[in-house]
C-alpha cells in the first residue's frame, strides 16, 4: 500500500475510534466523512463496507496496544513490578478517552469481529509472561501459575465486552482495566 493511501487510511481509522467514543455503533460513515472532511467515497474506496471499517478499526487499536506494551518493556525507568502493572493496564492516551462501555453489542452484531478481538485479547502475552517470571526469579511476586493468572485476566477483560457490566457499574474501560490490574496485583486483602 503506497504511502499516501497508508496515511488516508489511519487518519480514517483515528477518526472511527472518536467517532464511536461519541456514539458506540451507531456512527454512520457520513459521520466519519465529516468529521475528517473526506468524502464518502473516498472512504468506500479504503473499506467496502462499515464492518470491515470495524474489523480494521480492531486491529488498529491492537496494534496501537502492543507498541505500547513494547514502549513498556523498553522503559529502564519501571522496575519489574512497574513493567507488570504497566503492561497488564497498557491503553494508549488516545483510547483512555474512549467509551468503550457498549463493545459488548459487537457479539450480536458483528461476531466475526467479536470472535477477532477475543483472539487477540488471548495472545499476544509473551512479553507478559516473561516479565511474571523475571518477578518470580526475583522474588517480587509470589510463584503462580501463569496460566492461571493469564485465564483470569483474559477473563475479566472478556466479560467487559460480553456484558454491559460498564454501563452498570458506570465506570470507563480504562478505569475498569486498572481496577482489574490493582487486584490481580495487590489481591483484595488490606494490607
Amino acid at each position: 500500500m503506497e504511502a499516501k493511501q497508508m496515511e488516508t487510511k489511519e487518519i480514517i481509522l483515528e477518526a472511527t475510534l472518536k467517532m464511536y467514543g461519541k456514539k458506540g455503533l451507531k456512527f454512520t460513515m457520513d459521520d466519519i466523512a465529516h468529521s475528517v472532511n473526506m468524502s464518502k467515497k473516498t472512504i468506500y474506496e479504503v473499506f467496502k463496507n462499515k464492518e470491515k471499517l470495524f474489523y480494521e478499526m480492531l486491529e488498529y487499536a491492537f496494534d496501537s496496544i502492543k507498541d505500547s506494551e513494547r514502549q513498556v518493556m523498553e522503559n529502564e525507568e519501571l522496575d519489574t513490578i512497574g513493567k507488570i502493572r504497566a503492561i497488564l493496564g497498557v491503553l494508549p492516551e488516545p483510547y483512555k478517552e474512549i467509551d468503550f462501555k457498549q463493545l459488548y453489542v459487537l457479539k450480536k452484531r458483528y461476531p466475526k469481529i467479536y470472535q477477532r478481538l477475543e483472539e487477540r485479547l488471548e495472545s499476544g502475552w509473551e512479553a507478559t509472561i516473561e516479565l511474571l517470571k523475571q518477578g518470580m526469579k526475583e522474588g517480587v511476586i509470589r510463584n503462580i501459575n501463569i496460566p492461571i493468572f493469564k485465564t483470569m485476566f483474559e477473563a475479566s477483560v472478556e466479560q467487559f465486552f460480553q456484558r454491559n457490566v460498564l454501563m452498570y457499574s458506570n465506570i470507563s474501560y480504562h478505569q475498569a482495566l486498572e481496577e482489574v490490574v490493582n487486584i490481580m496485583m495487590d489481591g483484595i486483602a488490606t494490607p
